[in-house]
Order: C-alpha cells, then sequence, then structure tokens
C-alpha cells in the first residue's frame, strides 16, 4: 500500500466529525492518508472541532497531515476523497422544519414529509455548488455524499451531473440496522449479505444470508415481534430514537413480507406519529440540548486538557465507520457489499428507470455494481411510486420555481395528503425559507 490518500471533510463542524476522524485513525493502516482538510463555511462552529482534531491526529495519526479551513481552494484542491455531510441552514432551520409542519397537525420531521421537502429545497443548490467546485479543482475526486435528505438530493444531482460517475450518495441507516441485526443474532454483522430495495429512508431488508448462505431474516422477524427492537447502541440512544426502533415491530406485525428502515413509520402511520410529537419540543430541541452540546463541550475538555486520550465524544461508530470503509472499498477495488443509492435502470424491474433506488452494491475502483431484485408486488410498488413522485416534484419544483409542483409534491406525500394544509404548510415554510430557497411562483 504505497498510495496515500488526501480527503476533505465537507461540514468538518458538525458533531458527526469526530466520530469521522476516530474512524480514520482506527482505520489508517487499510486507508493511509498524506492529508485530511476540514471544511466549513461557520468558522466558529468548526475551530472547536478542529481542533479536538489537531490533537487528535497529533496522538494517533502523526503521519497525516491535519488542517482546517473556511477557504474552497485548499480544501478542494488536489483531492482523492471528498466526504460531504452539510446542513445548510444548521439546526435552526432543522427547528423550523419540524415545527411548521406540526403546526399544522403534520409529522415534522428532518428527512421525512415538509421537514425533508424544506430541507432538500436547501440542500440542492449548495451541494450543486460544491461539485462544481470541486471538479474545478479535483476533477478526478469521489465524491461520497451524506447530505441529507439523500434522496431528494441524489435525485437533483443526477440531473446536473448525469455523467459524474464519480458522485456516490449513501447512508448509515442500513447500516446501523444491520449492526442492530448482529446484536439480536449475536452475530458479526460484516458477515451479512443483504438484499435491499427502495429508495433512501424508504426501504426493505427481502433476505440477510449468512456467510453458510443462509438466510436469518424469517429469525429476525420472529425475535423483533415476540421481544421488540431494541438497537445496537441503546444505551447511547435518545428517547425519540428508542421509540423509533420499537415501532418496527408495528410494522412486521402489519406488513411482514420484509425487515423495514426505521423511517417508513412516519408513512406508514402518519396520524399516530404526529399525535405523538411534541410541536414545542421536537427531535431538532433533542439534539441541540443533548448531543451538540455534549460534543462541543467533549471537544473544549480535550483542547483544554491537551490530549483526546480521556474524551467519550465518539458514540455512534457506524456513522463513522461507514464512510471510511466506502472510501477504502473504492481505493483498493474491495468489492464489498454496501448498500448505495443509484439509477435504478431496472433494477426494481416495475419502477421507473429514472428513480434513484437504494439497493445492495460490490463496490470497488469503478464505483458500485448493484444487485438487482426483480418485481416487487403491488403494494411495496405502489409505496415507492407515490414517494418517487413526490421527491421528483420537490427537485422539478426547486428547478422550475413552481409553487404548482411544490404544492403537488406535498400533497402526494403520504405524511400530508390533505392539499390544504399542504398549501398552509408550504407558504409558512417559504417565508421561512426566503434566504434559501429559489423563489416559488
Amino acid at each position: 500500500m504505497d498510495k496515500r490518500f488526501n480527503i476533505v471533510l465537507v461540514g468538518g463542524g458538525s458533531t458527526w466529525t469526530p466520530g469521522i476522524l476516530k474512524a480514520i485513525c482506527k482505520k489508517q493502516k487499510d486507508f493511509p492518508l498524506a492529508s485530511i482538510v476540514l471544511y466549513d463555511v461557520d468558522e466558529e462552529r468548526q475551530e472547536v472541532i478542529g481542533k479536538f482534531g489537531e490533537i487528535l491526529f497529533r496522538e494517533e495519526y502523526p503521519e497525516a497531515k491535519f488542517i482546517y479551513t473556511t477557504d474552497k481552494k485548499v480544501a478542494f484542491t488536489d483531492m482523492d476523497f471528498v466526504f460531504c455531510q452539510m446542513r445548510t441552514g444548521g439546526y435552526p432551520m432543522r427547528e423550523l422544519d419540524e415545527k411548521i409542519p406540526l403546526s399544522e397537525g403534520v409529522i415534522g420531521q428532518e428527512t421525512c414529509g415538509p421537514g425533508g421537502f424544506a430541507y432538500g429545497m436547501r440542500s440542492i443548490r449548495d451541494m450543486i455548488e460544491l461539485v462544481n467546485d470541486v471538479r474545478e479543482m479535483s476533477p478526478d475526486a469521489w465524491i461520497l455524499n451524506y447530505t441529507n435528505p439523500a434522496a431528494i438530493v441524489a435525485d437533483a444531482l443526477n440531473r446536473v451531473f448525469p455523467d459524474d460517475k464519480k458522485i456516490l450518495n449513501i447512508c448509515d441507516q442500513p447500516v446501523n440496522l444491520l449492526r442492530s441485526y448482529g446484536r439480536l443474532l449475536d452475530m458479526d454483522p460484516s458477515e451479512f449479505e443483504p438484499v435491499y430495495f427502495g429508495l433512501n429512508h424508504f426501504g426493505w431488508f427481502t433476505h440477510l444470508y449468512n456467510k453458510n448462505g443462509v438466510d436469518m431474516a424469517p429469525k429476525l422477524k420472529e425475535i423483533i415481534t415476540t421481544g421488540g427492537f431494541i438497537p445496537v447502541d441503546a444505551e447511547q440512544r435518545d428517547q425519540s430514537w428508542l421509540d423509533t426502533y420499537a415501532m418496527v415491530r408495528d410494522m412486521l406485525v402489519d406488513f411482514p413480507e420484509y425487515l423495514p428502515n426505521t423511517y417508513l413509520q412516519y408513512y406508514l402511520y402518519p396520524d399516530y406519529k404526529a399525535n405523538k410529537l411534541d410541536p414545542n419540543y421536537t427531535r431538532a430541541n433533542e439534539v441541540m440540548n443533548g448531543r451538540e452540546k455534549r460534543v462541543f463541550q467533549e471537544c473544549r475538555d480535550a483542547v483544554n486538557a491537551g490530549t483526546t486520550k480521556l474524551s467519550d465524544v465518539v458514540h455512534n461508530d457506524a456513522h463513522g465507520d461507514m464512510i471510511v470503509e466506502v472510501a477504502e472499498a473504492i481505493a483498493f477495488n474491495k468489492n464489498k457489499t454496501y448498500i448505495v443509492i443509484i439509477q435504478n435502470n431496472g433494477l426494481v424491474e416495475n419502477v421507473p428507470n429514472d428513480a434513484m433506488v437504494e439497493v445492495a452494491a460490490s463496490l470497488g475502483i469503478n464505483g458500485p455494481k448493484p444487485y438487482g431484485v426483480g418485481k416487487v408486488d403491488t403494494f411495496y410498488k405502489a409505496m415507492i411510486e407515490n414517494q418517487f413522485a413526490y421527491e421528483r416534484l420537490t427537485v422539478e419544483a426547486y428547478f422550475e420555481g413552481s409553487y404548482n409542483k411544490a404544492l403537488k409534491a406535498l400533497t402526494l406525500n403520504r405524511t400530508v395528503v390533505d392539499a390544504k394544509k399542504g398549501r398552509k404548510i408550504l407558504d409558512k415554510l417559504i417565508d421561512a425559507n426566503k434566504d434559501y430557497w429559489p423563489k416559488l411562483v
């Protein structure tokens, strides 16, 4: 392994950044770096994480050059990989994404429903700008994108950059689920061979084979339906996430064919979930008062102590581990299986070919080689096509500046359905996002 890579982490001030930095340090023998750059538009926020990173790399990875910057040229020049996890508008806008729909009795959630619509409309502009900047300064870099809502972002990027084969949109929730499945089965989740289909935050595991070719999905369903579903890192999870995993049992009881992605709860039980959410204290408040304060305080404590060795800043390893392992698989042609977002082109035979679907794929130096799942039955086909129509109309509303298409998108979304509610929510979201969205007429 003579090659050493240069990577830039966009969204360097994110609370998830320490976990990615720690994963890079853990994987330094398998994925060796020459340099890593943190890049963020918020200098003050990034500085806290950046100072933590300086100490971490001095202690654990002195061979790799570590810097943090707000300068695009420093960030994007001569890079091999771009790890992207931007959040346009930050947590204050996320709070509005969640509370505005709830004011009309509709689910307020970061990536689902009107909240996901609002977040998607904000993310598109900045993601397009990012890709253009990277391609100007690092034409051959791989862009590994975690930015949410990934389905809308992926569809928009595919529209603008249809021939760019080095943009890979990924999500860590399937990996989080696989880790939890491993805990329930007392198995190493890296040994699973999953079969998965759907859209991002909107999919199902049909099979989960072990190393001997035995499908463990039936046993998993039995365990969950009889004893419930506790995630792998339950002791570190906020209550809202424990409630989310608990809903998997309900979904399996009602729809027992496949193991569902946790986010499907919002689409299958929109009224129930809306009634369970507090319109005055949403997940954004939980994060700002919990993980946000904890991570930044842990980083400050480490900087004040001059060492990271006593720090407990990293909790969810899956998020950091996955993006580093994906980069490693590409860099060294590992051809390992990951669940990725990719244009359908017949992978799910009876849904539109131009949908950006989420499926398992072998991942190597030439990108993903996805595994098709054939036709899906009427219920799942209808669910996917409805959600895809919402996502596509959202993207079209952005590019065309169309109020009508925005309203159609929200009306189609299963969390809204009612067009009069959709119009009220849309008008409030337009007012809240006037600094971020194109004008809708």
